[in-house]
């Protein structure tokens, strides 16, 4: 049997052994598992080299991979590169490798024997193709190929959910950073407009062809594959500092050029929001990569170091105020929100994305920190319960694992109001900050699960939170006070509870105040408020039934 059929043998026998969830396909297997041909090799660093052609809307080019052996190699290395982009070839120091074309997955024919545990390895992986154009950016990704408003380029890419593998070829699982980062070098040939890419510009690197613009980043902290990026258009940028926790943090900002004294004024607000956030959750976790806004061709998107703005110069949610209190449109959600993410998305990060109410709920949280920071406590608490009524409660909020699923959508608001529900129980203010600022110190630049984290608040709060993050993390039932008066006792309890569940709430009527912890069990208090009008103040997301 020769090389090439051996390989395919091995192959078909592992299509056959593969496993895959009830409901999803083979393709979601592979992308969200850390499976045979993935968990022996750990990504250290890529380094993209791409030249795009605005003519035919493509790019071409090689991706460096560096990775390190953490087991003995397998028969066969997953890499992962979406249809319809085309791999010309894959390259290693003992030659050209094999690989075979599964869906959106290739199986590379690995030297197992010259790959030893422990040793480190590179390959140079050729693509070319015409990446998948966006339908809806952020949320349905891929490039977007725009002109600004006096018809010049405008091009940038946002894919997560989608995956860095819609443009360049990778390791496309969130449970894997480029653990000494990456650096990118766009050539695009006789274009003059500005590329901005992650971290921090290098000197152009020297090129063949002296007519080409090239232009080269680095971000050296480990980074989501999604979060890799770049920006193409006729920018006009500045720069300024703050003194942060750990010293002089470089800012730098970038707006179309027409839109300079807009931007000037909208971006005003990043330093303020960067001493709230610090404040709050510790130090900004890239200070060797400095930080940037940059105007984008869509909403936005919080690419690491190189935050993405498109919110078109308006306060709010393009406008709109999320929270339907008023406090919503006293900032801008976009810069804040997706400035947040640099603390929980992109220092800590979900190992699986099934676990990512980690990076949005705490995330959305961030907004009412900020909101605190600017316009004080009563404000920022309106706000967070203003924005509960967002909740859809349309399935659990953490996915299925292992099948690239991230769960419901109210990972944002409701993820929010969990964590809101823990500050209230604890009732100190400056143990949550401590809390928040811990958890980006113990868990810095890591990949976690949502028990790890879990877990840590438990441990550092000393509270019995397993029920409570239980009810709101898996399961779609929310809290139902019911409850009734009779002989002048006031009877109460939980429905549509986990087992263990309870809140610390308070029974109002007229000057009547009384504490009661309802569970799923009745209880009775003596009442003698107004038999009809009993008020429970809602700082916890329940209902309330009579």
């Amino acid at each position: 049997m020769n090389r090439i059929s051996f390989f395919v043998t091995i192959m078909v026998w592992y299509l056959l052994k593969a496993n895959t969830t009830f409901a999803y396909s083979r393709q979601d297997t592979l992308r969200g598992t850390n499976g045979s041909g993935r968990s022996w090799w750990d990504v250290t660093k890529y380094e993209l080299n791409i030249s795009f052609d605005t003519a035919t809307q493509s790019i071409h080019g090689y991706v460096d991979m560096k990775f390190k052996l953490v087991q003995h190699a397998g028969d066969s290395m997953q890499l992962d590169l979406q249809e319809p982009m085309v791999m010309d070839s894959i390259m290693s120091a003992v030659g050209k490798l094999l690989f075979v074309r599964e869906g959106n997955v290739l199986w590379v024919n690995t030297p197992s024997k010259a790959w030893q545990n422990g040793s480190v390895q590179q390959l140079r992986l050729y693509y070319h193709g015409s990446p998948r154009k966006a339908k809806m950016p952020p949320w349905d990704g891929g490039f977007i190929w725009a002109h600004d408003s006096t018809g010049k380029p405008w091009i940038a890419v946002a894919c997560q959910g989608l995956g860095a593998s819609v443009w360049w070829p990778c390791k496309d699982y969130q449970g894997d950073e480029p653990d000494s980062g990456a650096r990118m070098t766009f050539d695009m040939g006789q274009m003059q407009e500005m590329v901005v890419s992650n971290g921090r510009e290098l000197a152009a690197p020297v090129h063949e062809n002296t007519a080409s613009s090239i232009w080269a980043w680095e971000v050296q902290n480990p980074i989501n594959t999604y979060d890799i990026t770049f920006y193409i258009g006729d920018y006009i940028s500045w720069q300024d500092t703050i003194m942060g926790e750990k010293g002089k943090l470089d800012l730098s900002f970038y707006a179309l050029r027409y839109n300079e004294a807009k931007a000037r004024k909208q971006f005003a607000v990043v330093k303020q929001m960067l001493h709230c956030f610090e404040y709050w959750m510790g130090p900004y976790p890239f200070y060797e990569d400095g930080y940037k806004l940059v105007e984008a061709p869509y909403l936005g998107m919080e690419h690491q170091s190189a935050v993405a703005y498109g919110n078109q110069y308006k306060m709010g949610y393009l406008g709109d105020d999320r929270s339907h209190t008023g406090v919503g449109t006293l900032f801008d959600f976009i810069i804040v929100h997706e400035s947040g993410h640099e603390w929980f998305g992109n220092n800590i990060t979900a190992a699986d994305i099934a676990d990512n109410w980690i990076h949005e709920g705490i995330t959305t949280y961030s907004e009412a920190l900020f909101a605190e920071c600017a316009f004080g406590k009563e404000k920022a608490f309106a706000y967070t319960t203003g924005e509960w009524k967002n909740i859809r409660n349309d399935r659990n909020i953490i996915g299925d694992y292992g099948v690239q699923d991230e769960g419901s959508g109210d990972k944002y608001d409701k993820g929010s109001a969990l964590i809101h529900t823990i500050r209230l129980l604890m009732n100190n203010d400056e143990q949550f900050r401590q809390l928040l600022r811990g958890l980006n110190k113990d868990f810095y630049h890591r990949l976690v699960t949502s028990a790890e984290i879990e877990n840590y608040i438990i441990k550092h709060t000393g509270l019995k939170l397993e029920p409570i993050f239980n009810q709101y993390l898996r399961t779609t039932d929310i809290p139902q006070l019911e409850y009734y008066i009779k002989d002048r006792q006031l009877y109460f309890r939980f429905n549509n509870v986990v087992a263990g569940f309870s809140l610390p709430l308070h029974a109002v009527s007229g000057n009547q105040d009384i504490s009661i912890n309802p569970t799923s069990e009745w209880q009775s208090v003596s009442w003698k408020g107004h038999r009809y009008n009993v008020d429970f103040p809602q700082n916890f997301l329940f209902t309330v039934k009579q």
